[in-house]
């Protein structure tokens, strides 16, 4: 699959841009499991070009992790040309135009999946930035606004005649927000349709290397982006990577071994941060981890590691899990 000149390889598996997850840090580390492609948390334009700090910061991408889109969103065409032109200057490999984020104070107010109740501004948008810029865009959006108005296989078509160089599709409608099913079919018609000549990336409940497989076997999709299924778990990219190779699951490591991924985050976190809010920061990785799912009575535990203040606590936590977990597998040999 190619995004522009930039070539993926056959059957891409791409981390999905998310608000306070995909720092530079994350992005690193999805990229090192085997990220085909990363996203950058998505920037505001208005925030870009009045040059907030914290906006300005979300530019920064490594040599490490790329190729890496700079995710974009706005409501209107000024504000987003010039942001587009600010993220080819901070050397993005790929523009990708927000057209998703479904909650209320970006959609509510005709920016993200809002643009789904605005398809003419929506396609405006898109052939400036694309003309504004010698960079590939993309666009990530959903099946439109509601259960009526379920658009994207037309809304497709527009958009590749805009320009673009990949559309991601969500399975969701803006009115489902994160609830329900993602709902897949209306991804695989747009790849049926023979107008479409655009690699099409389907995300929505990426949770499990069967499911990735499945998602491009059933619905042809050229990749697949895995969004909240890597929170708290960057290692699902190799999973994901090796059973698409092989057709076997890679075999578990050692409850250790993913802790000290985890720990590094939270490292990584600090000294990107400060402890304080390196902490704060991490804390949805931890609640969101499948690594601490079924030990038994762990809710304490659980509401104290999410309450922890200090590393110096936070690991003392985690390493009495692991102390507790290790005895536990000792009794059962």
């Amino acid at each position: 699959m190619k995004t522009g000149e930039i070539d993926l390889g056959e059957k891409p598996v791409l981390l999905a841009p998310m608000e306070d997850v995909t720092d530079i840090s994350f992005r690193k580390m999805c990229k090192h499991f085997g990220a085909d492609m990363v996203y950058t948390e998505f920037v505001s334009s208005d925030a870009l070009i009045r040059h907030v700090v914290k906006t300005n910061e979300k530019l920064s991408v490594s040599s490490e992790e790329r190729p890496v889109a700079i995710q974009i969103y706005g409501k209107d065409v000024v504000s987003m040309v010039e942001a587009a032109k600010i993220c080819e200057e901070a050397k993005a490999d790929v523009i990708d135009i927000n057209f998703g984020c479904p909650v209320r104070k970006i959609a509510g107010k005709g920016a993200g999946a809002g643009m789904l109740q605005n398809i003419p501004l929506m396609l405006e948008i898109t052939r400036s930035v694309v003309k504004s810029t010698n960079i590939p865009v993309s666009v990530k959006t959903r099946l439109g606004w509601d259960e009526d108005h379920k658009i994207i296989v037309t809304l497709a078509e527009q958009l590749q005649d805009c320009g673009i160089a990949t559309l991601t599709v969500h399975g969701r409608t803006r009115a489902q927000m994160y609830t329900g099913v993602a709902d897949w079919t209306l991804i695989g018609k747009i790849k049926e349709n023979h107008r479409m000549r655009i690699p099409i990336i389907g995300n929505g409940d990426i949770t499990s290397a069967e499911r990735c497989k499945e998602c491009f076997d059933r619905y042809g999709v050229d990749g697949v982006m895995i969004g909240r299924g890597s929170i708290g778990r960057p290692w699902i990219f190799r999973e994901v990577k090796h059973y698409l190779k092989t057709g076997e699951f890679l075999p578990s490591e050692s409850f250790m071994w993913y802790l000290e991924i985890l720990k590094k985050q939270i490292l990584q976190s600090i000294e990107r941060l400060d402890e304080r809010r390196g902490i704060l920061h991490i804390r949805r990785h931890l609640a969101a981890t499948p690594l601490f799912k079924g030990i038994a009575d762990f809710k304490s535990v659980r509401v104290a590691m999410l309450r922890a203040e200090t590393v110096e606590d936070l690991f003392g936590i985690m390493d009495g899990v692991a102390a507790r977990v290790f005895a536990d597998s000792e009794d059962r040999r």
